[in-house]
């Protein structure tokens, strides 16, 4: 079953899921350390202050314990001024290099059967990008599942970011939910078998209310797509003032900026379950919303401001909408794309998300318009207070895991928000979001040692945090690779994380072999 069809399945009457395997354990990472001192790095704390150095970092264990200042910029460092270094501890020299929390991504599916990956490519490509905390909103390879997955990366038996399992609204459910006693009963039962919130798409109004009314006494957080089928009825306005603590992508939001109409312009022969249809419609969606500077715009961006509501866009993931051939041919396809995703990517009136069936020029300029007006209510959301955060949804529309949680870092630059802003929802934002902020998000004592070490200043330029570096022309006239991430520390754990980019590598080569694939092919060549 496509992953479509399963979420309108879960929709209308939920359905088990087949699951991928498990990953390996853990064969990756040294430490954690009785003490680990990185030394001489410039600091990028994700709180929104600017970067500063050089300092020391002190870990025990998995927490951070000091983070010293030990000289001025540019000029020697006495090292009376140093923390000392206790036996049995390891130090890392990272003079001229820069350390950041390590990357929350809010909105990433651990792959699922249809795509036809494994746990451990998807789980070695986020820590290849200094990811080091992933929501999966949905757990589409069931909550057990994912539940135990984020079990063993807390008790780091894997190698894997640690993990935020949400439930698909209604999974694992015998039949439909009908009343609202049935929708609590579901949401108690999934915290019991370890799910932290829940996602949705939008249900019948009084149900859904009873299941966001019991997710807040039991302490839990949520999820909303909200999906054509049920967005006339239950929008953004909806579901924040019921409680929602992120909403998915953007849909809901033009339709609360509704004036003047009460539903989407769909066209007669509109067919939701025909995907063109649907994106290409979507593309003209933000056009039929209130401008900014309205009555109707400043109703709703106040409400949403004063309910701390918080904003996940995804920009990344529709990036092929507005300009496919960039999408379909980029550098990392080739190695780092699993040949089981480059076909599920393929255009297919099945697989969900590959719905490039004739997109051209027209469909291409509707949703360059659509990106200027979101992107101008995410800034001034963020302008106002409010809170972004960062997440990919990769595995869909020629999106690879990792790769495209950097390109989102890339696009909140291109909506207007400041580096320092950008890294803070990447980072800070998403703890707070996942009400993490006493744990991770943020490189200060108390909190765990969640890291990136990077060769290169991603303020200057965020491209040096993909795992493929940025291409440099040398003062000798040849083009060089310069950056990717150096190390990814989870918990106090050292990752290698180009040794595990290479691992990846040899993953896809190997199931390129297998199928005698040389290259890979584009549509209809």
């Amino acid at each position: 079953m496509t992953r479509l069809l399963a979420l309108i399945s879960l929709l209308l009457a939920p359905v088990a899921q087949a699951a991928i395997p498990a990953a390996p354990d853990r064969d990756e990472g040294e430490g954690p350390y009785p003490q680990l001192v990185l030394r001489g790095a410039t600091v990028i704390t994700g709180t929104g202050a600017p970067a500063y150095g050089p300092v020391d970092i002190v870990i025990e264990g998995n927490r951070i314990v000091q983070v010293a200042i030990v000289g001025s910029a540019n000029a020697p460092i006495d090292p009376k001024n140093r923390p000392a270094l206790k036996p049995g501890g390891r130090e890392l020299d990272l003079t001229g290099q820069y350390v950041m929390p390590g990357l929350v991504d809010m909105h990433g599916h651990i792959g699922g059967d249809e795509q036809g990956v494994t746990a451990e490519y998807v789980y070695k490509l986020w820590l290849a990008h200094g990811i080091t905390s992933v929501r999966d909103p949905g757990c589409g390879n069931g909550i057990e599942w994912c539940a135990s997955e984020a079990r063993r990366s807390a008790a780091n038996a894997i190698t894997a970011p640690r993990l935020f399992p949400y439930a698909f609204f209604g999974m694992g459910h015998e039949g439909p939910i009908t009343t609202t006693d049935q929708a609590r009963r579901w949401v108690r039962d999934m915290k019991a078998k370890g799910a932290l919130g829940m996602k949705c798409f939008g249900y019948r109004p009084e149900i859904l209310a009873a299941a966001f009314d019991e997710l807040r006494k039991q302490g839990m957080g949520s999820a909303c797509h909200h999906a054509q089928l049920d967005v006339a009825r239950v929008n953004v306005l909806t579901t924040a003032r019921w409680g929602l603590t992120t909403m998915e992508h953007w849909y809901g939001l033009p339709e609360a900026l509704f004036d003047g109409q009460t539903v989407q312009q769909y066209p007669a022969g509109y067919n939701y379950m025909d995907e063109q249809h649907r994106f290409g419609e979507a593309g003209r969606l933000w056009a039929q919303a209130s401008e900014k500077g309205s009555e109707r715009y400043e109703a709703v961006i106040t409400e949403l401001l004063e309910l701390g509501f918080t904003l996940d866009p995804t920009f990344t993931i529709y990036q092929a909408t507005r300009d496919l051939m960039r999408a379909r041919t980029a550098e990392y396809h080739d190695e780092y794309t699993h040949p089981a995703l480059w076909n599920f990517f393929t255009p297919s009136r099945d697989n969900h998300g590959s719905f490039f069936f004739d997109w051209g020029s027209e469909e291409e300029a509707a949703w360059k318009d659509n990106y200027r007006r979101w992107m101008a209510f995410v800034n001034d959301y963020k302008n106002r207070g409010g809170r972004v955060t960062v997440g990919s949804d990769s595995g869909y529309i020629y999106k690879t895991y990792g790769f495209g949680t950097i390109e989102e870092l890339e696009l909140l630059r291109e909506a207007g928000f400041h580096p320092l802003e950008v890294l803070r929802a990447a980072t800070l934002s998403g703890a707070e979001a996942l009400g993490a902020q006493d744990r991770i998000g943020s490189i200060e004592p108390g909190k765990l040692a969640d890291l990136v070490v990077l060769g290169e200043n991603p303020l200057a330029n965020l491209k040096v945090l993909y795992a493929t570096g940025h291409i440099r022309l040398g003062a000798d006239g040849q083009p060089r690779r310069v950056g990717g991430v150096r190390y990814t520390i989870k918990d106090g754990i050292v990752y290698d994380a180009p040794a595990l980019l290479e691992d990846v590598r040899r993953i896809v080569a190997d199931e390129k072999a297998k199928r005698g694939i040389t290259r890979y092919a584009q549509p209809g060549r």
